[in-house]
């Protein structure tokens, strides 16, 4: 089966697909070309009421069941998404216009590595300790509300499934309404492997009717949502209200910090690199590049040298880099966070506002570098989500971590310098809740998420796997 064409009209509830209870669709455009590549229900209360029933009803049975198995289930779900790879692939780069060497290489392979890592940590994990004259249980939260992103569809839906099924609770996920029908396919994928009935529910539709509904069921238990700190805020005050657990994983304004002694011209490429992947639409992304002061007519030659190897193009060719955003909404606000840069006073040395050539449809935008970018612009503060760097200098290290330290955000980082000791004790002093040193690999097994604005709790491995758990203390 290729990509979804047509009316894929039906909702993934209680181990089967049935129709939506209302009769609203979801188009979902490819943001290449803006044609329509699929349908989707448009979920309502009564339909998210209908999941978080099935979840509710499965959730002793799959409580009780043996981690050991449980596991074995997580390891036949990352075999069945290992298996429906390219199908996975040709999906993302039609629905969200991720180019297919980025589809097939990250936003497929992720996945299918982070179900893995759950499968066995599943299998090895002690759900009790003693601690004294007790015996602490870790018990799954219950029934989890998922509320997830467009940015990486598959990655996010994974990230709170898997570790919400080793723990032992049930889930109802309500995907992004841009890119859908990949969480169409991990439902299909869920039921090749025969997990019991009502443990993972999927209900599509928009964020403020579903999604909503979701959030503020009385039957879940813990929700968990990534996306923008805005609707993080709103969805926090909902399930605050409800006393529920609640994981978010939020925006980020990351610093990319090249100490004076690093070797710039890896650091800038590297930094390039970062912020252009996925087209600027991760939440990580190093968007402010905090250079030495004496080296920053160099370092902004070295970043427009790097731009030039991101030509926005068909996502569909291998060669492409850089695809398009994925949707006008996006476009339109990445191009003004552009304009709002020049009026403050910084300065384009490479990209813009202006249309690319050869591109007349499709939601594409020119890859931006901004120099004589100060720390209070706008467009060093917020999150821009497009491929749109800022480059600031700084006086020294003092100034460089106040500056690093200075928004809202604190999800992600980068360090560099020619001694691992200097920059692991300049990570120190940085208010983020992940720091690559040197180009250090992502490693899945490492807690993800942020300090500050960008977040509550922690997503990947142990640390991903102890939100979906409660304790309770036997004394003896």
């Amino acid at each position: 089966m290729g990509v979804h064409d047509g009316l894929y009209d039906r909702m993934y509830i209680d181990g089967r697909w049935r129709p939506a209870l209302g009769d609203d669709t979801i188009e979902v455009l490819n943001p290449a070309d803006e044609q329509v590549v699929g349908r989707v229900p448009a979920g309502t209360a009564e339909d998210v009421d209908a999941a978080v029933r099935a979840a509710r009803a499965a959730f002793p049975g799959w409580a009780a069941t043996p981690p050991a198995e449980r596991a074995a289930r997580l390891a036949a779900l990352r075999d069945e998404l290992a298996a429906r790879r390219e199908d996975i692939a040709a999906t993302i780069t039609a629905e969200l216009g991720a180019p297919i060497s980025f589809a097939q290489g990250v936003q497929s392979g992720a996945p299918i590595t982070v179900a893995g890592s759950y499968a066995e940590l599943a299998a090895r994990h002690s759900f009790e300790e003693r601690i004294g004259n007790s015996t602490v249980l870790h018990e799954p939260v219950g029934v989890v509300g998922a509320i997830t992103p467009w940015n990486y569809p598959l990655h996010q839906i994974v990230a709170k499934v898997a570790p919400a099924l080793a723990a032992g609770c049930t889930v109802v996920v309500k995907p992004a309404e841009d890119t859908p029908l990949v969480a169409q396919l991990f439902a299909e994928a869920v039921h090749a492997v025969g997990l019991p009935a009502g443990v993972f529910n999927l209900v599509t539709g928009v964020g403020p009717v579903a999604g909503q509904a979701l959030a503020e069921h009385p039957d879940v238990d813990l929700v968990s949502f990534t996306g923008s700190t805005e609707v993080g805020r709103r969805i926090g005050a909902v399930a605050g209200g409800g006393i529920k657990r609640l994981a978010l994983e939020l925006g980020g304004k990351s610093a990319n910090v090249i100490l004076p002694d690093a070797d710039l011209g890896r650091a800038v490429g590297v930094g390039i690199a970062n912020v252009f992947a996925n087209s600027g639409q991760t939440c990580s992304a190093w968007t402010r590049m905090l250079v030495p002061a004496d080296r920053y007519a160099e370092a902004v030659e070295l970043a427009v040298a790097a731009a030039a190897k991101y030509v926005p193009g068909d996502p569909l060719d291998p060669a492409t880099r850089l695809g398009p955003l994925v949707s006008a909404k996006q476009l339109d606000r990445v191009r003004g966070y552009i304009e709002r840069g020049v009026a403050e006073g910084a300065r384009i040395v490479v990209g813009g506002t202006d249309p690319v050539e050869g591109l007349e449809r499709g939601h594409y935008v020119r890859p931006t570098v901004f120099a004589d970018v100060t720390p209070d612009m706008t467009i060093a503060q917020e999150e821009i989500f497009g491929p749109v760097l800022a480059v600031l200098p700084y006086a020294d290290e003092d100034d460089a971590v106040r500056i690093a330290n200075g928004t809202v955000y604190g999800l992600s980082g980068a360090v560099w310098s020619a001694d691992e000791a200097t920059a692991a004790a300049f990570a120190r002093r940085l208010h983020t809740g992940q720091v690559d040193i040197n180009g250090g690999r992502f490693n899945p097994l490492a807690p993800f998420g942020g300090y500050k604005q960008s977040g509550l709790g922690r997503e990947l491995g142990v640390h991903g796997l102890a939100e979906y758990l409660q304790t309770k203390s036997l004394q003896f």
